[in-house]
């Protein structure tokens, strides 16, 4: 059975924060957009956490079945991109982040604090 785009939040939320991401923000992308349902964004404290993270998500959205999955950035780990089909992952290292600020991009859309759901 196909991930649904709350099954891939959910895999996206957890495993960030098995790897120990920083403040980790969903976006309800819902009626704003038609790239993506949810956005969620997530700072590692250097290259490598950022690095990491991307690539265990990378494995465990593969590992679960969800096909396509796009990943840009992962040369310098500044900011890497992972296009998972409904949900859209931005990993920053803080001060990137600060500089870029999609949150305030996407100010009209709901923003909140995110924690893994129960397994």
């Amino acid at each position: 059975m196909p991930l649904t785009g709350d099954d891939v939040l959910k895999l996206v939320t957890a495993s960030l924060d098995d790897d120990k991401a920083l403040d980790l923000s969903v976006i309800d992308l819902h009626g704003k957009t038609d790239i993506a349902d949810h956005m969620v964004i997530a700072s590692g404290t250097s290259e490598r956490q950022v690095g990491a993270m991307a690539d265990h998500l990378r494995e465990k959205l593969k590992q679960n079945g969800l096909k396509g999955i796009n990943v840009e950035g992962l040369t310098q780990c500044d900011w890497v991109l992972i296009d998972a089909g409904d949900v859209i992952v931005h990993l920053f290292r803080p001060e990137v982040r600060q500089f870029y600020g999609l949150e305030k991009l996407w100010s009209g859309a709901p923003v909140q604090e995110a924690t893994a759901a129960p397994a």
